[in-house]
């Protein structure tokens, strides 16, 4: 989608000479030469932006690179030319990182100090945590002479303005997945506070370091600086912080009910370098009722799980009750072990004796549930070992042992949609993936949910419609006593057009050194159904997602060369003359 063309209002040379181009330029400065600048300032302070250029201007990379032309021009207030502009703005996003890196890392870990996430029968907007992160998010906008606005607790709207009608809608959450703070135990044996940034080596440990908070951090920061160093945009950036992203998802809809939607949003909350295509977000939930054990032997009487549908949790762990928990945890010990060989041998089985019960435990590998192959799942090995002992094993049958010969038969440890025959692919957004995830016991009933995601190639009604025909005729065939939910949403998928989306691109495949091409993404954001919808990070493609896993973390590296994109971003788009 493309706009007329439109003037700056600013007075800048600097802003004039935005209109002097249209199509984005490369940036003659390499992740090289970044590097280099960000060690000469390690020990320097700067106080703004023109005195780090001057700086910048007298030492050897300003003599001997083709930026001191760029640099040269800008402290002189003359017309620049679109890579001369192109380099102030790769500047201004390193200057970003030099001066505000401590102060950053410093917001972070007091974001993460407030525990965002759902409690049960108590609505985001009431829930004391969100009124607390609402006032210090206020309060940081408030300092960085940042328009802020709370909609009803639903959504805080943090403002940028431009001189033009144009927004551009930055999208990020402050909720959280839960957390199991048993599983947050490191390989060494050291326990980890969920709520605490733990600093090891260059990781920051503590949920909400990679999603989503890092994410508020950094635009902040970004517009923060392009504040205060009064650069003119043709355009407002608005920072949507979202508190439902992980659950009901009705923050953003409720927002733009009562607000304007943005002609352009990009999510902090997903993929580099810019991700175009997100799969559909779906849902099997089976409802077992509660039953009383039938038979002779041992009762599994609780089993553990995700806390949430789009979370793989690193441990599952089943209670048995028996008349002989030693023989049993022996007997589950060996078993475990050999199902451990016969399955990959990637994952542990134990079992152990705790007073007059018995504990399973299957430990796999945490996982977002968007990216199962990035883990090992230990719920579908819990239900498929419990399956597969059953009848070895002398168990009570009960609604536990009923949800584990459904996952087996239906699921097993595919997660293609292989075992029920549901699999599909897409050349670009690639396999439908499914997930056993979350897992819950009440008073009345036992539910597990499956996470699917799903590509282009089959509409979500065909697709619910074969799940449905598959489970329906298996239910029918082993009277198993269950009650199956099901949900669906459409994929996503962009035609990337217009100047902005190419910056976009341009700015994160520069600055990290990748190939400069779209992706795709299996995790569905708050973007998925805005117009002209992107992902633009803030995680890289080929490292492992650590957002909605025990023991979540974000390098201190990445962290702050995502605040460098972001603010190189922000200017460099806020600056095109047309989107």
């Amino acid at each position: 989608m493309y706009f007329p063309l439109k003037q700056l209002a600013a007075a800048s040379v600097f802003a004039a000479s935005l209109s002097t181009f249209v199509s984005p330029a490369f940036a003659n400065i390499t992740p090289q030469q970044s590097t280099a600048i960000l060690k000469g300032f390690s020990e320097t302070s700067v106080t703004d932006f023109n005195s780090f250029l001057g700086t910048l201007a007298q030492g050897e990379l300003g003599k001997t690179s083709d930026v001191g032309p760029a640099i040269s021009a800008f402290l002189g207030h003359k017309t620049l030319s679109a890579e001369q502009q192109n380099e102030i703005n790769r500047l201004l996003g390193i200057y970003a990182r030099v001066k505000y890196a401590k102060a950053a890392t410093e917001t972070l870990r007091e974001l993460v100090e407030i525990p965002t996430f759902n409690v049960d029968g108590l609505p985001q907007y009431k829930n004391p945590q969100f009124l607390k992160i609402a006032d210090k998010l206020q309060g940081l906008a408030k300092d960085f002479n940042l328009n802020f606005r709370n909609i009803d607790n639903r959504v805080y709207e943090i403002s940028l303005e431009g001189s033009g009608d144009e927004v551009v809608g930055i999208h990020a959450h402050a909720d959280v997945v839960p957390v199991t703070p048993e599983n947050w135990v490191l390989k060494d044996g050291t326990r980890l506070d969920p709520f605490k940034v733990t600093l090891i080596g260059d990781r920051m440990y503590g949920r909400g370091t990679e999603d989503d908070k890092n994410g508020i951090v950094v635009a902040m920061y970004a517009m923060k600086v392009i504040k205060e160093e009064k650069l003119p945009l043709a355009r407002t950036f608005k920072l949507l912080v979202d508190t439902t992203e992980e659950t009901s998802g009705d923050a953003i809809p409720y927002y733009f009910e009562r607000n304007p939607t943005p002609p352009y949003n990009l999510a902090l909350d997903g993929g580099y370098p810019v991700v175009i295509a997100e799969k559909g977000y779906g849902t099997v939930m089976a409802t077992f009722p509660r039953r009383k054990g039938e038979g002779k032997g041992a009762e599994i009487i609780a089993m553990t799980g995700g806390k949430a549908t789009n979370q793989i949790p690193s441990a599952s762990v089943a209670t048995l009750l028996s008349d002989k928990p030693a023989e049993l945890a022996a007997s589950l010990q060996e078993a475990g072990a050999q199902y451990a060989q016969r399955n990959g041998a990637d994952f542990e089985v134990s079992a152990k004796v705790v007073g007059k019960e018995v504990q399973l435990t299957v430990t796999g590998v945490s996982a977002h549930s968007s990216e199962p192959e990035s883990g090992v799942n230990p719920v579908a090995r819990m239900l498929d070992l419990i399956h597969s002992v059953d009848g070895k094993i002398a168990l009570k049958h009960n609604h536990i042992t009923d949800a584990a010969r459904y996952a087996a038969d239906n699921w097993g440890l595919d997660y293609l949609g292989g075992k029920l025959g549901v699999g599909f692919a897409d050349d670009f957004m690639g396999p439908l993936t499914t997930s056993l995830t979350f897992v819950d016991l009440d008073d009345k009933t036992f539910k597990l949910a499956v996470n699917l995601r799903v590509p282009k190639g089959k509409s979500p009604e065909k697709l619910k419609a074969q799940i449905a025909d598959k489970l329906s005729a298996w239910d029918k065939k082993t009277k198993v006593n269950v009650n199956f939910a099901y949900s669906v949403a459409e994929p996503m998928y962009r035609n990337p057009e217009g100047e902005w989306v190419k910056a976009l691109l341009a700015v994160s495949t520069e600055n990290l050194g990748m190939k400069h091409a779209f992706g795709s993404s299996a995790g569905a954001t708050s973007v998925h159904e805005l117009p002209n919808g992107v992902q633009f990070g803030l995680a890289r493609p080929e490292v492992k997602y650590t957002g909605h896993t025990d023991n979540e973390f974000k390098t201190v590296e990445q962290f702050l060369l995502d605040l460098q994109i972001v603010t190189e971003m922000m200017g460099r788009v806020g600056q095109l003359p047309k989107l």
